[in-house]
C-alpha cells in the first residue's frame, strides 16, 4: 500500500512507521490516522514482523499533537467522533502482540505522547519533550492520556501534567518513569533498532505470550493475573520455540527460533 503520511518499512522481522509530516511536526489528522490504521493492519497479518518501531520525521518532532486546523473545524458530534477514531487505532496499537517501542526524537505532546503510552516502552533523544498540553487549548487529552499517563507515572504526577499543560523534558521523562532510555540524537535510532533486532530474535510465541500476560494482568488482582500467566507459560511451553531454547541451552549453542507452536 502506498502511504502519504507515514513512511513504512520492514527488514529483517522489525517494522518501522515513520511519522512524515515535518512541515507541521507530524502532527495527527485524520488522513495520517487512516494511513496509521491501515499499517498496523498490514502489520499484524505479516507473520515474519516480530518487532515494531514507531518514530517521527526530521529532528524536531516525533508527533507534536492533532492538527490544530482540523480541531477548530469541530463541533461537539465530530469531536467525538474524531476522538473515538484516534482512541480505537491507538488501541489497536497498544493491542499488537509484537513488542512496539516508541523512538522519541523530538515533541510528543498531545496525541504523540498517548501515541507513545500506548507503545510497551519508549527510548527518547536528550532533545525529546513530552506533554499533554490540550489544556491551553481549553480541551483535555482525547486519545486515551487521562488514563494511560496515571497508570504509568502515578496520579497524582499524571493529573499535575494534565491539569498545567507542562511540558517534560527528557531528563524528567526519564526520572518519572515515562521513557525508559535517553540516547543522543545521533545515537537514538541505532539505540533502539539494536534493541528491538535483539528481541526479534527471540521467540515470537514467548515474546507474545509475555506481552499478553503483562497487559492482561494490569486491571485484574493478583490470583487471576497469576493465573492468565500460568496459561501463557503453559501455551510457551507448547510451542516449538521452547523445544529449541531449551534445547539450545543444554547444547550450548543459540537457539534458532521459529516462532511456530508445535504440530504447526
Amino acid at each position: 500500500m502506498t502511504y502519504n503520511n507515514i513512511l513504512f518499512e520492514v527488514e529483517e522481522g522489525v517494522a518501522t512507521i515513520t511519522f512524515n509530516r515535518p512541515n507541521v511536526l507530524n502532527a495527527l489528522n485524520s488522513e495520517l490516522l487512516d494511513e496509521f490504521s491501515s499499517a498496523l493492519v498490514e502489520i499484524s497479518d505479516d507473520e515474519n514482523i516480530r518487532v515494531l518501531i514507531l518514530t517521527g520525521a526530521g529532528e524536531k518532532a516525533f508527533v507534536a499533537g492533532a492538527d490544530i486546523k482540523e480541531l477548530n473545524t469541530l463541533n461537539a458530534l465530530s469531536a467525538k467522533q474524531f476522538s473515538r477514531k484516534g482512541l480505537g487505532i491507538i488501541n489497536k496499537l497498544q493491542e499488537l502482540p509484537i513488542p512496539v517501542i516508541a523512538a522519541v526524537n523530538g515533541f510528543a505532546l498531545g496525541g504523540g505522547t498517548e501515541i507513545a503510552l500506548a507503545c510497551d516502552f519508549i527510548f527518547a533523544s536528550e532533545t525529546a519533550t513530552f506533554g499533554q498540553p490540550e489544556i491551553n487549548l481549553g480541551l483535555i487529552p482525547g486519545f486515551g492520556g487521562t488514563q494511560r499517563l496515571p497508570r504509568l507515572v502515578g496520579i497524582n504526577m499524571a493529573k499535575e501534567l494534565i491539569l498545567t499543560g507542562r511540558m517534560v523534558p527528557a531528563e524528567e521523562a526519564f526520572r518519572i518513569g515515562l521513557a525508559n532510555k535517553i540516547c543522543s540524537p545521533e545515537k537514538l535510532m541505532e539505540e533502539v533498532k539494536k534493541t528491538a533486532a535483539g528481541m526479534a530474535r527471540k521467540g515470537k510465541v514467548s515474546l507474545q505470550a509475555a506481552k499478553q500476560a503483562i497487559n492482561r494482568g494490569l486491571n485484574v488482582d493478583l490470583a487471576t493475573g497469576c493465573n492468565i500467566e500460568t496459561d501463557a507459560f503453559a501455551i510457551c511451553m507448547a510451542s516449538e520455540d521452547s523445544n529449541e531454547g531449551t534445547a539450545a541451552f543444554i547444547e550450548k549453542r543459540k537457539p534458532d527460533f521459529k516462532g511456530r507452536l508445535s504440530g504447526e
